[in-house]
């Protein structure tokens, strides 16, 4: 049987979108290999974040417990992963292709000496992988020959898994860990706290470009936009390397991928490191003074207008509206 283990990412407790697409994606290779979907745990809050993910159509839920996973060390996290693969002779390890997937699955990989899938958008009924590559432009199929396959799913690829009636047993295992090979230590977590939706779970994006001209403009023109459709901000790599905005904002092939039931482009020309991140958006609205640009290529509506006229004009409209 091809028993699939989910690396569970949570964050205190509590489960991201991204990662029920993971699970989901799991229960699919499982049901293709004829195996069992188990989900694992670790880190602060695990035991509450297994009695939630219990609930979500998985086998089995395993709780990996050491005082060094508390806090997320991709050394001792690949070190424990290992070990429990070994241990259930686990034939997949998947994670979702977050900034936490990216870190520790490479790792767990090269630890194994297993092949690696990257960001895969299907997976076919043979058991080969489908990604994207060359920012989308062609989709490649994978094949991961060996005893254990490692996988990262990107986080729009799926639909995320719907709970189910029963919850799954929980088993907690003691992590095996090698101390004097763990070289990582954990310093401060540092988390910046907004009252907008996370960027990535959010159902209606709002991303500035390099047309805002500067980071104040993203404060007086893009926020009120922002705020007023109950949106999460996001930036094109240009206005993040111009310093307007944090790099945690970035959308793109290097930066988040998203796609929420509507992303409306604001001053983005639209090169295809940003349209790898956001192009399989339910409805995409684009606000360009340049007919040309090449947002207007995935946009389902277009404004050929001056942002700075056209924005605040549709802040005021949707403020009459709601009034």
């Amino acid at each position: 049987m091809g028993d699939v283990l989910v690396f569970a990412e949570h964050q205190g407790g509590h489960f991201p979108k991204t990662t029920l697409v993971a699970v989901n994606a799991g229960l699919e290779v499982a049901r293709k290999r004829s195996g069992n979907c188990l989900a694992v745990i670790m880190g602060e809050g695990a035991e509450n974040a297994a009695a939630e993910i219990a609930k979500f159509g998985v086998s089995k839920v395993i709780v990996l417990e050491d005082p060094r996973l508390e806090h997320h060390l991709a050394d001792a996290a690949a070190q424990a992963l290992a070990s429990l693969i070994k241990s259930t002779g686990a034939e997949t390890m998947l994670a979702t292709a977050t900034a936490m997937g990216k870190d520790l699955m490479p790792r767990l990989a090269a630890r194994l000496n297993a092949p690696m899938a990257s960001e895969i958008i299907a997976i076919n009924d043979d058991g080969t992988f489908v990604r994207p590559m060359y920012a989308g432009n062609a989709l490649a199929t994978i094949e991961l020959d060996g005893p254990v396959r490692v996988v990262t799913v990107r986080g729009t690829a799926f639909d995320a898994v719907k709970p189910t009636e029963t919850a799954a047993p929980i088993e907690k295992v003691k992590a095996e860990l090698d101390p004097a090979s763990l070289k990582m230590e954990f310093v401060s977590f540092n988390e910046i706290k907004s009252d907008r939706p996370q960027l990535t779970e959010a159902r209606i994006v709002v991303s500035g470009g390099r047309g805002l001209k500067s980071g104040e403009n993203f404060k007086t023109v893009l926020e009120p936009l922002v705020d007023e459709m109950g949106a999460a901000m996001g930036a094109s790599r240009a206005a993040v390397d111009a310093g307007f905005v944090p790099n945690d904002l970035q959308v793109g092939q290097t930066g988040k991928v998203v796609a929420p039931e509507l992303y409306v482009a604001v001053g983005i020309s639209g090169a295809i490191q940003h349209l790898a991140g956001m192009k399989d958006s339910k409805t995409i609205v684009a606000i360009n003074k340049d007919e040309e640009a090449p947002i207007f290529s995935v946009a389902d509506y277009g404004l050929v207008a001056d942002l700075f006229k056209a924005v605040p004009e549709m802040v005021e409209a949707m403020k009459k509206i709601k009034h």
